[in-house]
């Protein structure tokens, strides 16, 4: 079998920190690492997965692949599973990779494991740890249908660097325009200074407890200050104070920066089910009882429209 597969998030070029990741990861498997990319130009990111432990790099260029499609992506993934035979395919888990993923195992008839935290692959069988109950168990789920599939969550494995070959396989182009049934018109990228979401270092989110566009202003200019990005729960997304590809939760994004902010949200369990992974969690909240306090390794007890100021003052002596 041809080792592990990593599916490639990128984008114009622009590769996600997760790719890296699941490379660096996929190298403790003790079996080949191959990196797959599709799209237009890509041949020439080959360099940049071998930095990181690709023996290969199979990528497949075609118009069909300029953006991302359901039908073109796992009808030419299939193809190329069923020709090279991969032991394990990884994709990220976020909005992309969760579609892929799980429509590739419905047409292998594959078990698939998501949001894996943990991962462990040998020759036909997979054993990958998630967490459930919003973090507060964690869970083992083992696959052993072939090729194993799992998505993985962004920013729980180290990037650690590993000069491989890269070298260069094109496999050819089995999508057709019959596969496309959705074609994206335009893309428009959301245009900011501050990073991502899901990569940032520091998020810092608000809640209901925010009351509208000037507490939001308070979280904002606090994550400008620390260099990270804003977030918000599913109470200040509904309010309109935030657009909804920033909220946090079960039904948003997983984020599990270094440092984790919450100004004004209570703590509702499909929140949590989005950033209690954070690894150091701050919370800020009028109530005493407030169940995002359990998950805090550090809580105030206070209005944020008092304690973020003078945080921020503090911040810039």
């Amino acid at each position: 079998m041809a080792g592990t597969w990593v599916f490639v998030e990128q984008r114009d070029g622009n590769i996600r920190k997760v790719t890296f990741e699941m490379l660096s990861e996929a190298k403790k498997f003790g079996d080949e690492v191959s990196a797959v990319v599709f799209g237009k130009g890509v041949k020439g990111l080959a360099p940049e997965f071998a930095k990181y432990g690709a023996e290969k790099v199979y990528a497949v260029e075609d118009d069909v692949f300029a953006d991302y499609n359901t039908g073109a992506y796992v009808a030419q993934m299939v193809a190329m599973i069923n020709e090279f035979k991969p032991n394990a395919v990884l994709f990220a888990h976020s909005f992309n990779g969760r579609d892929f993923a799980s429509r590739l195992a419905q047409k292998l008839e594959a078990g698939l494991a998501t949001d894996a935290i943990a991962a462990e692959v040998s020759a036909g069988k997979g054993v990958f740890t998630r967490a459930i109950y919003a973090g507060k168990a964690l869970a083992k789920v083992e696959i052993t249908t072939s090729p194993i599939l799992a998505t993985i969550r962004p920013g729980v494995f180290e990037v650690v660097e590993g000069a491989a070959a890269g070298a260069v396989v094109e496999p050819a182009v089995a999508a057709t325009a019959a596969d496309v049934y959705q074609n994206v018109k335009e893309f428009k990228p959301t245009v900011s200074a501050r990073p991502e979401l899901n990569e940032a270092a520091v998020v810092v989110s608000g809640g209901r407890g925010c009351k509208g566009p000037e507490g939001i202003k308070l979280v904002e200019d606090l994550a400008d200050l620390l260099g990270g990005a804003v977030g918000g729960s599913r109470a200040s997304i509904d309010s309109g104070w935030l657009g909804h590809e920033l909220q946090v939760g079960q039904t948003g994004k997983v984020v599990n920066p270094n440092l984790y902010i919450a100004a004004g949200i209570s703590g509702a369990i499909q929140h949590l089910a989005g950033m209690s992974s954070s690894k150091y969690i701050a919370s800020i909240n009028t109530d005493t009882e407030a169940p995002i306090f359990n998950v805090s390794d550090f809580g105030v007890v206070g209005d944020l429209f008092k304690v973020i100021p003078l945080l921020l003052a503090e911040l810039k002596k």
